[in-house]
Order: structure tokens, then C-alpha cells, then sequence
């Protein structure tokens, strides 16, 4: 740590990268919080976890007693042990009781992303609602053909309100904020929709995970799906940065002499035979194919409807998906126990060989990544796995629940992470730090034991 400050008040180390060296440090030593500890209004499992994306204060979660509820994880309610372990229980909840709550289970909860003044329910009575988080009331309610199993929003989206929403029936459906109806209804999939997730480098791209094991990538401004990932389709480690790509460019241009490219470039000329209309070629073009600059392009349909529709990408249903934070690689998991890596831009498995995992079988999986460490947290049963993302390894694994893990996400801002289990425990995972914290002198009345002077008279 101090060989780091040292870099950084030098100048061989960029401010980035110290910050980054630190949260990576920090999430490395992720243990069970022995000073916070999230009091749970719940009466059944908990199902969905969300930190709110403006502020980074406020907790959201869902359980399957019908209720919903917010924590301040930044400022505590009460404390115990002497001001020692700080107490954040629910600033409201709305349950079964309450005159617009759900019936049956809370499946998945959501943040409006710019504005903690709105969120959202899906429920397994097939609705979904959007809640004023100041009055606590519904202030719209969209009816689901069925069960309501995942629901999203997108965290970068400037141009819609849209909330993408997958249910028991076939069709993903994209429920409008702005005008309370739905805009689009997107058919693919041939069992019920799992799990959803939005692009984090395009607000127009939607990935949704099936029951028939199918990933399907959807671009919302236009008919059907462009692309269906296939485990079969794979390719040996990461796809290289652009800089590198460039620079190898570089210095092939630069290899050969001028000489030669033109040589080329007119061998390739001479090569290219263009059709000319009336000739038996042109007729014997099939309609499935084009001509684009003198080469045979396939061309697909926008509803995927050849062979390629039918891939798989999980040998089960599609539990859970997770992109990362520069949009440019998707993790998944399925009820074949299986974690996978894909590069979304090409559309191939990566190979990344996760280590055996024993996921839960019949209810959606909620994932987290950080960036930061290049690590991602799994539930598996009755802990949490937390795994490298380039070489599939384990580890760390966290035990605290006593019955399966439904959820876990990670809060970028304090490096914390928060799981919700069966047992209706909510559990923080904090980085390690010395048991005795640095209390208020306001709560105490006494001086902190970090601001008395070590030195002597």
C-alpha cells in the first residue's frame, strides 16, 4: 500500500490506476461484515437486491412473501456492542397488506436508473408495478401474460423509459414508463423468458435467457433478434484491445513496401469477376443470398428463422446473465450448473472453464461483477462463489447463509456486497478492517481511539 502512495506522489503512477489498485485491494480481503448489519423486514426468502445507481445509499429488495422494502446502508438507524455494529433497518416496506401490493412472491426489484423517486416489482401474480417512492403508492401497474421471472432496465439509456420483462409466456415484452402501455413484443424464444439484461454499451441492445436454453441478443429498433449465442461457436481467450489490434496494423502496413501493396491491391483487382445481369450466374443466385462488392453474403432473416435459431447456449434453462461493465463480454448461467463466458461482439464461448459449481435449480440466479478485480460472485446453493473471469478459478468462497443464495450484488461505491438467501437473511460483505471503528463523538461522547495523540508529554 505505502509502495503505491509512494508511486503515485512521484508521478509513475496515474491516479486511475492507484484508485483501481486500491478497490482491488479492498474487494481481495471481502469478508462478512462484522459493523453492518442489514435487518430484514421479510417473512420469505429474498429473491432481488438492487443498490440505487444515482447515489450509491439506497438498498432495494424483494422477497416471495409479497413484499418489497429500501435500506440507508450509508447512514445506520440504531447501533449495538458500544456504537460498534451499526443497525440499517427499513425506511418503509409495502407487503400484501398494503391497498396496491402484490399477491404472490416479489421476484425481481428495480431502481429507476436516474432518479431514486421510482421503482419497480414484478411479481409472480403477473404484474408489474411502478412505485413513487415518497408517497409509497403504485403509480402504474402493467398486466403480464404470466409469471413475471426477471425485469430490467437500462442504465445507460437517454432515449426510452423502457422496462424489458420476461414471464412464463414466450415473448419478451417491453413495458413504457412514459406512456404506461407496452412498445414492443419480441418472439423468439420457445419456452418462458428467465432472465433479461441490458447492453452497458448500447441502450438499443437487449439480451434475454430462455427456459429453452437459448441467449438471444435483440437490437429494439428493429424485428427479431440479431444474433443467438451457440456454445457449439467458441474461441481460445480474450478478444485483443483496440490499441493492440491497431498497433499490429501498424506494423504490418509498415513491413511491406510500397511497391508490393500496390502489386497487391491490383492482383486483387484482377481477381474480382463482377456479374453482369443476364448471365446464368445472376440467375442462379438463390433468393436467401446478396451481392455486396462482387462477394456472396448470407443473408439472415430478422426473425432468425434458419437452423441457427435453434442453438443453445446452456443445456437447461437460463437462470442468470451478467454483462460487464464495457459491454463487451456476457456471463451466464444455466440449470446444466454450467457458468460461461461470451464475447458478445463475435458471439462465441470463450472457453473459460468454470470451476464445478452446484447452482439452484428452478428460480432465476442473480449475479454480480467487479470490474475492478475482474471477479464475479455466484450464488451456488448455500454460499457464494466468487471466481476470476479470464481463468474460471476460485477464488474465495463466502459462507454465511444457511439455506440457498438468490441474489448478490456488488456496490461499486463502498466495494461492499449484499446476498439474499432462503434463510430471509440479507448479509453484507464488507473489506476487512480493524474490529474497532471510528465512532462519532456526538454518539459516544467520547474521543475516537484513531484522534487520540500516540506521542508522549
Amino acid at each position: 500500500m505505502w509502495e503505491g502512495f509512494r508511486k503515485r506522489e512521484s508521478g509513475e503512477m496515474r491516479p486511475r490506476s492507484f484508485a483501481s489498485r486500491v478497490r482491488s485491494g479492498r474487494i481481495a480481503s471481502i469478508d462478512l461484515s462484522n459493523r453492518k448489519e442489514v435487518v430484514s423486514p421479510h417473512k420469505g426468502s429474498v429473491n432481488s437486491l438492487q443498490v440505487d445507481l444515482t447515489e450509491g445509499r439506497y438498498l432495494l429488495s424483494g422477497a416471495s412473501d409479497g413484499s418489497a422494502a429500501i435500506y440507508d446502508v450509508q447512514h445506520a438507524t440504531d447501533y449495538e456492542g458500544g456504537g460498534l455494529i451499526a443497525k440499517h433497518r427499513c425506511l418503509f416496506s409495502v407487503g400484501k397488506h398494503h391497498e396496491h401490493g402484490h399477491k404472490y412472491s416479489v421476484s425481481t426489484v428495480v431502481w429507476y436508473p436516474i432518479d431514486t423517486g421510482l421503482f419497480v416489482t414484478g411479481s409472480l401474480d403477473q404484474h408489474i408495478k411502478v412505485w413513487d417512492t415518497n408517497t409509497t403508492q403504485a403509480v402504474m401497474n402493467f398486466k403480464m401474460p404470466g409469471k413475471v421471472y426477471g425485469m430490467a432496465m437500462s442504465s445507460i439509456a437517454t432515449s426510452h423509459m423502457l422496462i424489458a420483462a420476461g414471464s412464463e409466456d414466450v415473448q419478451v415484452r417491453l413495458c413504457d414508463i412514459a406512456s404506461g402501455a407496452f412498445t414492443h413484443t419480441l418472439s423468439g424464444h420457445r419456452d418462458g423468458v428467465m432472465t433479461v439484461e441490458w447492453s452497458t454499451s448500447s441502450e438499443w441492445v437487449l439480451v434475454s435467457g430462455g427456459c429453452d436454453g437459448a441467449i438471444r441478443l435483440w437490437d429494439i429498433r428493429r424485428a427479431g433478434c440479431f444474433l443467438v449465442l451457440d456454445q457449439s461457436r467458441s474461441q481460445m481467450g480474450r478478444r485483443p484491445s483496440i490499441s493492440e489490434s491497431t498497433s499490429k496494423k501498424g506494423m504490418v502496413s509498415q513491413s511491406l513496401p510500397t511497391g508490393h501493396c500496390s502489386s497487391a491491391k491490383s492482383l486483387m483487382h484482377h481477381k474480382k469477376t463482377p456479374l453482369r445481369p443476364g448471365t446464368k450466374q445472376l440467375a442462379n443466385l438463390r433468393k436467401n443470398q446478396i451481392v455486396a462488392k462482387g462477394t456472396m453474403v448470407q443473408r439472415v432473416h430478422p426473425g432468425m428463422s434458419s437452423s441457427r435459431s435453434h442453438a443453445t447456449a446452456h443445456y437447461g434453462a437460463v437462470t442468470g446473465l451478467r454483462a460487464t461493465q464495457d459491454g463487451m463480454y456476457l456471463l451466464s448461467a444455466g440449470l446444466d450448473s454450467r457458468l460461461r463466458l461470451w464475447d458478445i461482439e463475435s458471439g462465441c464461448n470463450t472457453l473459460v472453464n468454470f470451476e464445478s459449481t452446484r447452482l439452484q435449480s428452478g428460480k432465476a440466479i442473480q449475479m454480480a461483477v467487479a470490474e475492478e478485480a475482474s471477479l464475479v460472485f455466484v450464488p451456488c446453493m448455500t454460499s457464494v462463489k466468487v471466481f476470476d473471469i479470464w481463468t474460471g478459478m476460485t477464488s474465495r468462497t463466502l459462507r454465511g447463509h444457511f439455506e440457498a443464495v438468490n441474489c448478490c450484488y456488488y456496490n461499486r461505491q463502498d466495494q461492499e456486497l449484499y446476498t439474499g438467501s432462503n434463510d430471509r437473511q440479507i448479509l453484507v460483505w464488507s473489506p476487512s478492517i480493524p474490529v474497532i471503528a471510528e465512532v462519532d463523538d456526538h454518539r459516544t461522547g467520547q474521543v475516537s481511539w484513531l484522534d487520540v495523540d500516540r506521542w508522549s508529554d
